[in-house]
């Protein structure tokens, strides 16, 4: 008789109707507060800053055409294991610096002579770029960036063939080190402070892993075929840390205390967009353009909460654990945010945008939210170039 109950339990369960996968957002992902109107950067007040800041840029390049260095005069400075940390530091802000001056730099001849020098640099540097420690890895940035970057070189030059036989070859390379240095668990981080294994071993990190997705994007945009098991291990490890609301966790590592202040709205406001975005572009149905308008509205209202952590020498001291350097990384992926819209909907967000950025920049043209060794004011400056172009306005016709 009992045998009997479990097989006609069995078959009632396999005759049910299955349930649909959700092909829309939880209404959490989409409520949230709205920003106080303002009175929006003209696109001549916006040019006149990226202006600028590109100065900026062409005054700090060193000699080599890269940017940044290991220099400080701080007490106290991040984790950064010598020589490789440093290595990976400077190419990756080197490749934010060339990517800036290619969307921002114009025909400029010293942004020119700029670019080619920087551009060397890269071609010579990136590929040697490693793992400093067991426990240290920021070279996933060097990849990330370099990817974008390289990306973004195929299209200067065009005609000449033998350089984008090169650039592909770097960005095959760069992809290989990618999926050398991805997580057990899929997705990317930079410590393993965990076993330390060959493959890292302890956790993924949500922002690193969009950073990745999003620039495999970029390069495979330009027709480069992208591992498709590397994208859906790293999907799968963003899915994992996102909330009901769309806010995301800072590291799997913290799945099991989802509501820590860390992991809220307030302290997830620098990661979701770069979430949101490369979960979008890599198939994610669910992140639908009200998910990345409420977004963006919840970013320019509770803006503060960001800025608060804003040039704090100590990562994640600030409310909600922010870390000053989430300011412009977070703003940068707004600004892609924005261009994933239709453009009759971008001047809203445009201007929001524009209106921190332009009044946040130093005397100096430059943009920096983090005391990094030699390296903020640079990675600082090219990300908020690269937001304040997103920022500038359609012209309007008749």
């Amino acid at each position: 008789m009992r045998l009997i109950l479990v097989l006609l339990s069995v078959l009632i369960l396999v005759c049910l109707p299955v349930a649909a996968a959700p092909s829309g957002p939880p209404p959490l992902a989409v409520s949230g507060p709205k920003p106080k109107p303002i009175d929006p950067p003209s696109n001549e007040q916006i040019g006149e800053s990226i202006r600028r800041g590109v100065d900026f840029l062409l005054k700090r390049q060193n000699k080599d055409g890269s940017w940044g260095s290991a220099d400080s005069s701080r007490p106290e400075e991040v984790y950064a294991p010598v020589p490789g940390a440093h290595h990976a530091f400077k190419a990756a802000v080197t490749a934010l610096c060339v990517s800036a001056l290619i969307e921002t730099g114009g025909d400029d001849e010293r942004v020119i002579e700029s670019l080619e020098r920087g551009e060397r640099w890269l071609f010579g540097h990136l590929p040697k770029v490693r793992r400093a420690t067991p426990d240290a890895f920021y070279n996933v940035w060097t990849h990330s960036y370099g990817i974008q970057a390289l990306a973004l070189m195929l299209g200067r030059k065009p005609d000449d063939a033998e350089r984008k036989r090169q650039i592909l070859k770097h960005i095959d390379q760069q992809m290989e080190l990618l999926d050398r240095y991805e997580t057990v668990n899929g997705g990317w981080a930079y410590y393993d402070f965990g076993p330390q294994t060959k493959k890292p071993g302890w956790t993924t990190l949500s922002f690193v892993t969009a950073a990745a997705l999003v620039a495999l994007d970029d390069v495979r945009k330009a027709g480069v075929e992208i591992p498709r098991r590397l994208v859906d291990r790293a999907t799968a490890s963003i899915r994992r840390q996102r909330n009901p609301d769309y806010s995301y966790m800072y590291g799997e590592y913290l799945k099991y205390q989802p509501r820590r202040d860390i992991n809220r709205p307030a302290g997830s406001l620098g990661r979701s967009q770069a979430c949101n975005l490369a979960m979008r572009l890599w198939g994610d149905r669910t992140v639908t353009d009200e998910v990345l308008k409420t977004w963006l509205d919840r970013l320019f209202a509770r803006e503060g909460w960001l800025d608060i952590g804003r040039k704090r020498p100590v990562p994640h001291e600030s409310w909600f654990a922010v870390a000053g350097y989430f300011f412009y990384y977070g703003h940068y992926y707004a600004a892609l945010c924005i261009d994933q819209l239709p453009e009759a909907e971008r001047p809203h967000f445009q201007g929001h945008l524009a209106d921190i950025l332009v009044k946040l920049q130093e005397k100096d043209g430059s943009w920096w939210d983090y005391p990094l060794y030699n390296y903020h004011q640079q990675y600082g400056t090219a990300m908020a170039l690269m937001s304040l172009k997103r920022a500038l306005k359609a012209p309007t016709g008749l």
